[in-house]
């Protein structure tokens, strides 16, 4: 092999593979160009075509049905940093253009716990092919969808994927939704054959590390420590002067055989928050708390209230913009931590707007979680469910991060890892979307930071679990 590449590149139009293939060819490094069918761009088939069709001695792959516009010498300097570091591949940042703006979109480092299926490499990566060839040899199944996943997934087990943290071209973004119009896209039904692949691709890859736990869960016993309630609904709440009363007199609306309060945790709002909780704190089930600290984010809040002393058995949330579906919502919740024998609950929600009329993609129930993968499914997808309930015994020895991102979630894994995790799926909690979402619409660095973070939740608990199956 000479030191050039082979390149493959969806085939969509032959003006539009012309203008690729002519700014691909005057780098002068490019061996030749092969097109790939679309329909089938991320399959198992078509990974393995390019690597036993790929003769040079890297290999680039560009995934987007756009035009690809390349900075100066990128693939010299992609190639450059393949040789040093000895990758098995490499993916830069880039500049995204929508009409005619272009900005800038930076990506992450890739590492042990990017298990991400929808883990955002950009459109451009160069392997070496070697590495391409070794990994798609040890492809087994046959995916229409995972195909790149798995293929990824395979090398990530030999080699480095190595971020180079330079901007070395451009591409067209053809998804110019919002970030929290995205948010929801891997529970979204249309997209459940997809998800099933992905799930089988990563659990494949759990059982080759080692990170791979079998459907044997510790028992509960619920009789651990006497409590005075039954349940507590935690809100955990700063300047959300619009939505806290609605959420609280949800919280004071449920119909229960037990005894249960709401415990809100009014972390310094400055906004009117503090007084509306005020007027509703002559219901004796209302217990107010404002941190002593002030270094607390939403997992400190929820540690605050579950620490609390007249905090209940079970711990039930309600996030500050949210509210219950109706008044049978947490006594189906706790009804479900007896049936199911289970340390956690997590529920069916409705996506809704501010006035609580249904909005897509509508009913969110993660049935991709089953008894027997759902803690090991949990490592690829972004999130559970909500609402998320937990046995408080065990909630405040394992604690959440005091993290006001993914703290819900690290918690979650943590659970999963020992225990089973019951699932209620009627639809008990109304999501609401509206423009004073924290996560309605993040910028390209928040949710870098935001992936970054849960992707090393993902690396630790990886770790662990190695250990566990030792």
């Amino acid at each position: 092999m000479n030191n050039k590449i082979d390149c493959f590149i969806p085939n969509v139009s032959d003006w539009q593979n012309a203008s690729t293939i002519d700014k691909l060819q005057k780098t002068g490094i490019v061996n030749r160009v092969v097109l790939l069918e679309t329909s089938h761009l991320f399959s198992s088939d078509t990974m393995r075509k390019m690597a036993e069709q790929s003769q040079a001695e890297y290999t680039l792959f560009y995934k987007k049905n756009t035009n690809l516009d390349l900075g100066m010498f990128a693939l010299e300097r992609m190639m450059h940093i393949a040789t040093d570091t000895y990758a098995g591949m490499v993916y830069a940042d880039h500049y995204q253009v929508i009409g005619e703006n272009q900005s800038a979109a930076p990506v992450i480092d890739y590492q042990e716990g990017s298990l991400r299926d929808d883990f955002d490499f950009g459109s451009l990566l160069l392997f070496r092919t070697d590495a391409l060839k070794l990994a798609a040899a040890s492809m087994v199944d046959d995916y229409q969808f995972a195909g790149f996943y798995d293929l990824r997934l395979k090398l990530s087990q030999h080699y480095t994927i190595v971020h180079i943290n330079e901007y070395l071209y451009s591409e067209v973004e053809d998804d110019k939704r919002k970030s929290g119009e995205k948010l929801f896209d891997y529970v979204d039904p249309k997209n459940r054959a997809l998800q099933i692949e992905m799930e089988q691709a990563c659990t494949s890859h759990l059982k080759d590390v080692g990170a791979y736990l079998s459907p044997v869960f510790a028992p509960i016993s619920f009789d651990q420590e006497a409590f005075e309630y039954e349940a507590s609904v935690i809100i955990p709440v700063r300047n959300r002067v619009r939505t806290i009363g609605d959420a609280i007199r949800s919280a004071l609306s449920q119909e229960t055989p037990f005894k249960y309060n709401v415990i809100v945790v009014d972390n310094h709002s400055t906004d009117g928050t503090t007084e509306a909780i005020g007027i509703l704190k002559s219901d004796p089930r209302v217990v107010h708390l404002i941190p002593e600290r002030n270094d607390l984010g939403i997992g400190g809040c929820w540690n605050l209230g579950a620490h609390h002393a007249k905090c209940g058995k079970f711990v039930v949330q309600l996030d500050s913009d949210d509210v219950y579906k109706d008044e049978h919502t947490l006594a189906k919740m706790v009804e479900a931590f007896y049936a199911q024998n289970c340390a956690m609950v997590i529920g069916t929600y409705q996506m809704a707007d501010f006035k609580k009329r249904p909005i897509a993609p509508g009913i969110i129930d993660h049935k991709e979680w089953t008894p027997e993968n759902g803690r090991n499914n949990a490592l690829r997808i972004n999130g559970l469910g909500a609402p998320r309930a937990f046995y408080t015994p065990l909630l405040r020895r394992l604690n959440l991060p005091n993290t006001s991102y993914g703290e819900d979630y690290a918690l979650s894994l943590n659970f999963s890892r020992h225990y089973q995790i019951g699932r209620v799926y009627d639809v008990v909690y109304l999501c609401r979307r509206w423009e004073g979402n924290s996560d309605a619409s993040l910028s390209i660095e928040k949710t870098n930071i935001n992936n970054l973070y849960k992707d090393r939740i993902r690396t630790w608990e990886l770790q662990a679990r190695k250990r566990m199956s030792k």
